[in-house]
């Protein structure tokens, strides 16, 4: 390939869609940003506008392009990458949403859940899925949108018309993913990493499950086509007549998290990665293996490329880490994000406080969907930089639940993790999780591994890069962070932290 053309990736997450273009050597060439609004109908429900999701994608698309100078016909292929779990529901006649999407962090279906374990499916579920029985994922959001969906917005649609429709291939139904590529190329495509995310999809056989399906009421002809992860006969291609005015395939697609392993190079069993981003989601690569955890981590699929089979994982899923420092700014004790590190560096603790950051409920390994954010250990002495230092201390030792869980499950023991994502850029705190973990902190130069990763998926399928030894030549070390803290002190800390723990747990009542 000559140094004219580039790779694209659609990087599409919760608070808003990047478009990023590399060159051959895996550097930005072009990147463009937009937020899109948070919507929060009523206490523990989050929503996006699918609709403003794909008018930001096309206007990140042409901005990024335009402000580099790049033509649309230099793209040889376009990666999709996106937040997982997220659902929505649309009109495959009019191409327009059924309902805003609702989004991962969404709890409103925590009583449906509730109902799976009473009615004691979720070891069938674990068994199929390797996930845990959780709101978090999109089986429940489905079933709840088919009942629930607001019909006024299909245009032509009765109530009752939903579900029936749905059984006739009429009302689609997608992850973000498959909602960007239908509006790419017309397609009705997922990947096989968000498809596991699902809890309908059998990750051991690799196809829908029929027992799942049928338990959450999903007519299979709503269901997109799985496709690899990379996929050589790519997904389909770009309208000349639309947007683009170019004709561009789009040849690959992972999960955010799965996206990121991949754009780490974590090709190999073993290699592991935290990305630091609204959440936190640690996976490690456990080759052609799905390994079982009995530790509350998740089995998942790791990525596949064509014709070759499936890379399993194991992946710690916690909800809120960089969400906490967000929230920090709405309650106005910091500016912006970089405050946090000059406030924790002027004191010499948190005087002992701690704050557990579980607004939607703790994720890996603890899974309780009724736990809810708490600060504790406060006294009249605690000032901001208190409470500023604690929430970052909550991001590594919620790390480190899930890195234990790991080590367990997997007989490894992890000397290094190499991390990414917008809080990474804190040295504080990487140096703060290299001190809780005990293992060595490596930070890449392109810290964006996320949209990275769908670039090399979409690139291999269609000869960009030729190998993955070439993408792990591209991978190069930003900075390393050696653990310094006692390693007696650090046990300390942590298991006060646990403590912290048993008072967040099972808060959140109905009715209260």
């Amino acid at each position: 390939m000559t140094a004219q053309t580039y790779v694209g990736a659609v990087d599409q997450g919760t608070t808003g869609t990047r478009f990023m273009v590399f060159d051959h050597g895996g550097q930005v060439v072009a990147n463009a940003y937009e937020k899109h609004e948070q919507i929060y109908p009523e206490p523990g429900w989050v929503e996006h506008d699918p609709m403003e999701i794909w008018e930001n994608t096309k206007s990140v698309i042409t901005t990024a392009l335009g402000k580099a100078g790049i033509s649309p016909d230099q793209l040889e292929a376009i990666g999709v990458t996106n937040q997982r779990e997220t659902t929505l529901l649309w009109d495959a006649e009019s191409g327009r949403p059924v309902h805003n999407a609702i989004v991962w962090q969404d709890r409103r279906t925590t009583d449906r859940v509730e109902q799976l374990e009473e009615d004691g499916l979720v070891d069938t579920v674990r068994e199929k899925t390797g996930l845990e029985a959780d709101a978090y994922f999109s089986a429940t959001k489905a079933e709840w949108l088919l009942e629930n969906a607001d019909p006024i917005k299909m245009e032509r649609t009765r109530p009752e018309d939903i579900y029936d429709r749905a059984e006739q291939g009429e009302v689609l139904f997608g992850t973000i993913d498959t909602w960007l590529i239908y509006n790419l190329t017309g397609e009705h495509i997922t990947e096989v990493t968000n498809a596991s995310r699902t809890m309908l999809y059998n990750i051991h056989d690799l196809e829908w499950d029929d027992e799942l399906l049928e338990e959450f009421g999903i007519p299979r002809e709503m269901l997109p086509e799985v496709r690899p992860s990379s996929d050589d006969e790519t997904y389909g291609s770009t309208d000349p007549d639309d947007f683009l005015e170019a004709e561009v395939p789009v040849a690959g697609a992972l999960g955010d998290q799965q996206a990121a392993l991949f754009g780490q190079t974590c090709f190999d069993a073993g290699d592991a990665k935290n990305t630091y981003g609204t959440g936190s989601f640690f996976l490690m690569n456990t080759g052609e293996e799905a390994v079982e955890s009995d530790h509350g981590l998740l089995t998942t699929i790791g990525f596949q490329r064509s014709d070759e089979p499936v890379q399993y994982a194991l992946e710690g899923s916690i909800f809120v880490t960089g969400a906490a420092i967000e929230w920090l700014e709405d309650l106005s004790l910091i500016d912006n994000p970089a405050q946090t590190a000059e406030l924790a560096r002027s004191v010499d603790s948190t005087d002992g406080v701690y704050v557990v950051p579980a607004f939607t409920g703790l994720g890996a390994p603890h899974w309780d969907q009724r736990a809810r954010g708490t600060i504790v250990g406060m006294t009249r002495g605690t000032r901001k930089e208190h409470v500023v230092r604690a929430t970052l201390e909550s991001i590594a030792y919620q790390t480190r639940d899930v890195a234990e869980a790991m080590e367990a499950d997997s007989g490894i023991e992890m000397t290094s993790l190499r991390v990414d994502g917008g809080a990474v850029k804190n040295n504080y705190l990487c140096q703060l999780q290299a001190d809780i973990i005990g293992s060595k902190i490596v930070r890449p130069q392109v810290d964006e591994t996320t949209a990275l990763g769908s670039a090399y998926a979409a690139g291999l399928a269609v000869g960009y890069w030729e190998d993955i030894e070439g993408l792990r030549d591209n991978w190069q070390i930003d900075r390393e962070f050696d653990s310094e803290m006692d390693r007696d002190e650090a046990d300390r800390k942590y298991e006060r932290w646990g403590d912290a723990l048993d008072r967040a747990r099972d808060w959140a009542r109905d009715g209260d």
